[in-house]
């Protein structure tokens, strides 16, 4: 299992979702998983330790573990299967270990919220984890500048502005 850090949590342009990104804890290897937004929005209210007047249903989920005696070991992206990220929420309860199957974004929340780390199986970092210095560098030797240039979504804005008029008209 490797140690994963919440990075960031990114709205998206086109729809309502959210995407998390965890940093691997010892390199610069990023899982993007994509979120819900009530699940961002509890993960965001936790980690900026906003106050809420009433418990949200993660804390809920906490109370009630901590009631029944049990003990939040870690939480574990566990499996990706088409397209769909899989994880675990390890419980210790009394002499018993339950593994709790759940969605990243729940597991995630409740981890944050009990302060206990968020591991990713390697099979699953190995096969959608990326690193972006190495796609950088990658993408920098097989295109020159103009190649970046042709694929730009800016390409035509950029090629139909005159720039000999710039300055011109202006008035002082």
């Amino acid at each position: 299992m490797i140690e994963v850090v919440i990075d960031s949590i990114r709205a998206s342009l086109m729809s309502q979702h959210r995407v998390i990104i965890l940093r691997e804890r010892e390199s610069d290897r990023y899982l993007p998983i994509w979120i819900g937004p009530y699940e961002a929005e509890a993960i965001n209210i936790e980690l900026q330790q906003i106050e809420v007047a009433r418990p949200l249903t993660h804390d809920l989920l906490k109370n009630v573990i901590t009631e029944m005696g049990g003990t939040v070991l870690y939480v574990v992206v566990n499996d990706l299967r088409n397209d769909t990220f899989y994880a675990r929420i390890v419980i210790q309860m009394d002499s018993r270990r339950l593994e709790i199957d759940s969605r990243p974004s729940d597991a995630i929340a409740l981890a944050v919220r009990v302060r206990v780390p968020i591991y990713v199986d390697e099979d699953v970092m190995e096969r959608a984890g990326v690193n972006p210095r190495e796609e950088e560098i990658e993408s920098e030797s097989l295109e020159s500048p103009e190649a970046k240039l042709e694929e730009s979504p800016f390409r035509d804005l950029i090629e139909s502005l005159d720039l000999d008029d710039l300055g011109e008209g202006k008035e002082e």
